[in-house]
């Protein structure tokens, strides 16, 4: 038994040295010794390349400002470990998680001794929510972000009452596959029988592919563009302003907080859902909790305007896909600033087609490593780079705080790349801010 919340916090990280083993045995087995806690649970699973954590964060904030008590599992953490398990936005106490571990820990050196072998710390994580928000802390509805995939990830055990599939990108290929058709049969992999499914998917073949798992499946669906379409859009300075249309309602000027045109398909998806789910009457949720819901919801790291002055912006864009609106974004918007990019990512991702659209707007690039097993190298990244002012960073914490002191008033520094990066440097430019703009 662990004594202690840091205790239980070393036991979990230490199950990353399991690495990714795709399948569903070792939870099934889990779910079986805890009484399956997941199949009482009301649920939604949100799969996709890019925008899974924002749409989850559009839902849980308008089924919130309903009156819901939702829970949310997502995944990687960006401030804290234990927001992965939230409820109404708040992350988990250190006892309950603490508590948690307890309960977990005998399930998995028990099965650390069968055929199957210990699970990994994603199984563990996913295995601790499912009891959570069933046992410990009750939920009216839980959402569940696909770590990996979908058709082999962990969450996959349960029956949700709606699948939403954000988008499709050429990402974790070494496990999901090399190509768009080959990846959206992994993400396929989530919709179950006569359940509706939700999807941003624009890329053709990727489509064509989920729409037949769709049809096999006899589950309803609803594409963007489609049976649900987006229109009137304009960027605002504090987020986006959009109107779109269903089959069960239309909502003109909706206004959402979060940045970049792509968060707009993402609330889209999330409105769509929820409406359907009002219509079949699975859930209740009006019109006004709808854009009440929308304006508040908030998700760190993506497109997060840490500063006006000097003008700091953090963004988890980890794969083309998502390099792509970061880059769109700064084009639309600070097109009239010298920017100022600092990259990290993990050497296990195809990084030469990020760093050459990052190359393209920025006067300035530097790269970095950070403490984390899977980090590329800065001298990889620095290789990768055709710009002419680019630059090889030893220590980051150092080089971040020297970059905020030094910013001109036409600048503007982005700090980006993967999420496990983002989520060690924003309270080191929290703070570095603050000390800034107390001087």
């Amino acid at each position: 038994m662990f004594a202690t919340y840091q205790e239980a916090l070393d036991w979990i990280h230490a199950r990353l040295r399991l690495g990714i083993k795709p399948g569903l045995k070792r939870m099934e087995w889990m779910m079986d010794k805890l009484g399956h806690p997941e199949n009482k649970l009301k649920t939604i699973h949100i799969g996709g390349t890019n925008g899974k954590g924002s749409t989850v964060t559009f839902l849980r904030s308008m089924l919130q400002e309903q009156g819901y008590k939702v829970g949310t599992f997502t995944s990687p953490y960006i401030e804290q470990f234990n927001e992965r398990i939230s409820i109404n936005g708040k992350p988990i106490g250190d006892d309950e998680l603490l508590q948690l571990a307890n309960v977990i820990r005998p399930l998995s050196d028990e099965l650390e001794e069968t055929e199957l072998g210990g699970p990994t710390e994603f199984e563990v994580i996913t295995a601790m929510s499912f009891y959570y928000f069933a046992e410990i802390n009750p939920v009216d509805i839980a959402l569940y972000e696909v770590g990996l995939g979908g058709r082999f990830d962990s969450t996959n055990v349960i029956l949700p009452i709606a699948s939403i599939i954000t988008n499709i990108g050429l990402d974790h290929t070494s496990i999901l596959g090399d190509t768009y058709e080959e990846i959206a049969f992994e993400k396929a992999g989530i919709i179950k029988t006569q359940t509706p499914i939700f999807t941003a998917v624009k890329h053709p073949g990727a489509l064509n592919v989920i729409e037949e798992q769709a049809r096999q499946k006899d589950a309803p669906i609803y594409r963007l563009s489609e049976e649900f379409t987006i229109s009137g859009h304009q960027s605002v300075s504090k987020g986006e302003i959009f109107s779109m249309k269903n089959a069960f309602d239309s909502l003109g000027e909706i206004e959402i907080s979060m940045i970049g045109k792509h968060q707009t398909e993402n609330a889209a998806l999330a409105i769509t859902s929820a409406q359907y789910l009002n219509q079949k009457g699975l859930i209740s949720i009006t019109d006004q909790s709808i854009r009440a819901g929308l304006k508040k919801a908030y998700w760190p790291g993506r497109f997060e305007i840490l500063s006006e002055m000097p003008l700091v912006i953090i963004d988890g864009a980890h794969n083309d896909e998502g390099i792509a609106a970061l880059v769109n974004e700064l084009t639309n918007r600070y097109s009239d600033r010298n920017i100022h990019i600092v990259f990290a990512a993990l050497k296990d991702k195809k990084f030469d087609k990020m760093i050459e659209q990052l190359d393209s707007v920025a006067v300035r690039i530097s790269f970095v490593s950070f403490d984390y097993p899977r980090a590329a190298t800065s001298q990889d990244l620095y290789e990768k780079s055709q710009s002419k002012k680019k630059e090889i960073v030893g220590n980051w914490q150092v080089y971040l705080n020297e970059a905020i002191h030094t910013i001109q008033q036409d600048c503007l520094l982005v700090v980006t790349g993967s999420l496990y990066f983002i989520s060690e440097a924003k309270p080191l430019l929290c703070k570095y801010l603050n000390r800034a703009n107390s001087l």
